[in-house]
């Protein structure tokens, strides 16, 4: 793909606007991530979900999230980035509307599958724009902030969800979305570049095997979480996983324009970016899924309490991340990322030593600062890291590379550390101590996905980074 952007703007206003139109964009994928999480209690309630219901009512966006990420990225490409984010756009805000509608379990998971599909187009144009709209130190600016965003979008979820649950239903937390993407989808047709349309076609094949064999993977886990590892269906989920995705690295290593080009996996640097996203990601997720449930459970706080508590860990993050592009031309990003992981390692560690007795402010609210500071470090490097070195003809599927690790992590991670904390508190009658248990034998396995990921940052990213990709 050239690189030729006849009309890229060039003035610095309209540069903000494009970086707002991106952000505010991403920051609503990524809030309704996570506004789920503390009205998870009053959502189960009102429409009476089992708990597998449950997580599949957060499966159901970050799989379908992450599996056709790829295909929203090649769909950029080939149709032009612009007209593709307005229609994810329009996607998105179409499927909050019916969840927000929800009337019963069948509704709310395709709705949400459906706002996965929205969202899996729009968030690879989002990095592919600023990617072609920005050079140099500005695109290391506006990477910092598209990272920091990852993670505060994450975080205020959090509140949002709780204060919706709290002053009206869960279901304002999906409303709010429909007039931020109405206003998104106005002002992106008069801001945004056009980027030139390349010649090609759609890997439907890849698109297909990709999700459906991630898809079958996290069933399994799920399968195994309420019925056992043995089962007939686990098991069969499982073979399935690994069938399908064999056919995928297949299909892609043979078709002509693949939507995952396994040429991006040949430099140490993407790869050990990839792999450090995914099991990081595959921390977060427990981190918000069960502390939010913890809190509300166990430590009596309401949704809005609950949303609250997270909020000191928002501020610290979004403070660190102002300094990231600053700390990192100082110290480098392979240094950032270690020290980000690192921290995040200590800080869920911490958490993981929860008991039914803990106190708000030492075994939570000090340990989730330590986690702030560790986003704040990890998030910026491993976005750099994962876009490093691809050429301008690779730009989208290098960045819908990185998004769908960052959604497969999440999918895998929750998948595993809700059927490892069931397993926990099987057999416990009592509510708090069983989420107690819960949430303390889940964030004990997320935080060894952490210290592999630290292991990966040292001996995969941090040596190749003193050369060129």
């Amino acid at each position: 793909m050239s690189t030729n952007t006849a009309t890229a703007p060039t003035g610095t206003l309209h540069k903000r606007a494009i970086l707002t139109i991106v952000l505010v964009s991403y920051f609503m994928i990524l809030l309704d991530n996570s506004v789920i999480f503390t009205a998870l209690p009053s959502l189960q309630a009102d429409l009476g979900l089992s708990s597998a219901e449950l997580a599949w009512v957060q499966d159901a966006y970050t799989l379908v999230f992450g599996g056709l990420l790829l295909l929203g990225a090649r769909a950029g490409d080939i149709l032009g980035r612009k007209p593709v984010f307005i229609f994810g756009l329009v996607v998105f805000a179409v499927a909050s509307l019916l969840i927000a509608l929800s009337p019963a379990a069948w509704w709310i998971i395709s709705a949400r599958a459906l706002q996965g599909i929205g969202a899996a187009i729009v968030a690879p144009s989002a990095l592919s724009l600023i990617t072609v709209s920005f050079e140099g130190e500005e695109r290391t600016r506006a990477v910092a902030w598209y990272s920091a965003t990852a993670g505060i979008g994450a975080s205020l979820g959090l509140v949002v969800g709780g204060a919706a649950a709290s002053w009206f239903s869960w279901r304002a937390g999906f409303f709010i979305n429909v007039p931020i993407g109405l206003a998104m989808i106005l002002l992106a047709p008069k801001y945004l570049p056009h980027t030139p349309k390349l010649p090609g076609r759609f890997d439907i094949a890849g698109a297909i095997t990709s999700t459906l064999g991630i898809g079958s993977l996290v069933f399994a886990i799920l399968n195994a979480a309420e019925n056992g590892w043995g089962t007939p269906a686990t098991i069969a989920g499982f073979i399935a996983a690994a069938v399908i995705l064999a056919a995928f690295v297949f299909a892609e290593a043979r078709a002509a324009q693949p939507i995952m080009p396994l040429r991006l996996f040949a430099s140490r640097v993407r790869t050990g970016a990839y792999v450090a996203r995914l099991l990081y990601m595959a921390t977060m997720i427990g981190f918000f899924f069960f502390l939010s449930q913890y809190m509300q459970e166990a430590l009596g706080f309401s949704a809005l309490q609950a949303g609250l508590a997270f909020l000191p860990m928002t501020l610290v993050n979004f403070a660190v991340a102002v300094f990231i592009p600053r700390i990192s031309r100082r110290f480098g990003d392979a240094a950032t990322l270690i020290v980000g992981v690192a921290l995040t390692l200590v800080g869920i560690f911490w958490l993981s030593r929860i008991t039914v007795d803990s106190s708000y402010l030492t075994a939570v609210a000090l340990p989730m600062l330590v986690v702030g500071v560790g986003q704040g470090f990890a998030f910026a490097p491993l976005t750099n890291f994962g876009i490093r070195g691809a050429t301008a003809s690779d730009a989208g599927a290098a960045s819908g590379i990185v998004n769908t690790f960052h959604q497969v992590g999440s999918s895998l991670g929750l998948g595993v550390l809700v059927a490892v904390g069931a397993s926990a508190a099987s057999g416990i009658d009592n509510a708090p101590l069983a989420i107690s248990s819960e949430a303390s034998t889940a964030l004990e396995t997320a935080s060894i996905f952490l210290f592999i990921a630290l292991i990966v940052a040292v001996a995969l990213v941090a040596p190749a980074t003193k050369k060129r990709p």
